[in-house]
């Protein structure tokens, strides 16, 4: 359980609400960063959408050291996650609030890699919430099996989490160099210094979430229409993940594969990516 005290969970969150669009937008960054991974597409996005933008309990901007509970969070699912989102919008009324004006009372959430996966749960468990899903480079298993490719095998995945638990902060630049377009060092310089920011052991453990857990399950259960966002060379999420998505989500779910290399197209390719929001969503930027 994670204790607040008097701040409220939008407040520990670092919760903001910008933009002056009729529609609502959530965007949820993944594993190591913040809310500021978003800094290049806002612009384009404030004239059309009222946004959303926040940090997870396990960032490196989050002050408050109670707000990740290592036992809530260490379940290798992210359910938990997906709890503390609805409880966050449910808090802040955010749809009901900025979406007073459009004639839909639920949001675009667009996902970033782990937040890809927790915007599928919590759809499933509140359809009422998001009118579509934008999964960028998500993934809902990284772990190879017979029948299924997620771009990693258990042992690569365990030396992974052994190198994080023993030689963090190392691990941090290498994985943010490797995770990024080489042609573009002030990107991964930026993520590699939020990743660092993270405490260790909470690394760790969202870390052992994130490659350990298995939410293939939860796709077929998705009935919020999905776009997938995929970069053509994504160490951590290959193309087939994405298509593997595309196969299992019961809604309609489409595509969209961008031409550069990386899992951080809204660092390393931001207009590009804004382009295949614009065409997805239907605005003009």
């Amino acid at each position: 359980m994670v204790v607040l005290g008097k701040k409220s969970l939008s407040e520990s969150m670092n919760a903001r609400v910008i933009g002056s669009g009729t529609e609502s937008m959530i965007l949820a960054h993944g594993y190591g960063g913040d809310q500021s991974v978003w800094d290049k597409l806002i612009p384009y996005l404030t004239n059309h959408f009222t946004l959303l933008v926040f940090d997870w309990p396990f960032s490196g901007a989050i002050k408050d050291p109670n707000l990740f509970d290592l036992e809530n969070y260490s379940n290798l699912s992210y359910d938990a996650f997906a709890d503390v989102l609805i409880n966050l919008l449910d808090e802040i009324k955010f749809n009901s609030s900025s979406s007073s004006s459009s004639s839909s009372s639920s949001s675009v959430f667009v996902g970033h890699s782990m937040s890809g996966m927790i915007g599928c749960i919590a759809s499933v468990k509140r359809p009422d919430l998001f009118n579509r899903l934008i999964l960028v480079a998500a993934s809902p298993r990284y772990i190879n099996t017979e029948d299924y490719e997620g771009g990693l095998n258990k042992s690569e995945v365990d030396n992974i989490i052994e190198t994080i638990g023993t030689n963090f902060y190392d691990w941090a630049e290498k994985f943010a160099s490797l995770a990024m377009d080489a042609k573009d060092p002030p990107s991964a310089d930026k993520f590699a210094q939020s990743l660092q920011r993270m405490r260790p052991e909470i690394a760790l453990s969202v870390a052992k979430t994130v490659f350990y857990c298995d939410e293939r399950e939860v796709l077929e259960k998705v009935v919020t229409p999905c776009t997938i966002v995929q970069t053509n060379s994504d160490i951590v999420a290959p193309n087939s993940v994405a298509y593997y998505m595309q196969a299992k989500i019961k809604a309609d779910a489409t595509v969209e594969i961008i031409d550069t290399f990386g899992h951080f197209p809204h660092l390393t390719a931001h207009l590009q990516l804004i382009q295949v929001l614009s065409r997805v969503l239907g605005f003009q930027y």
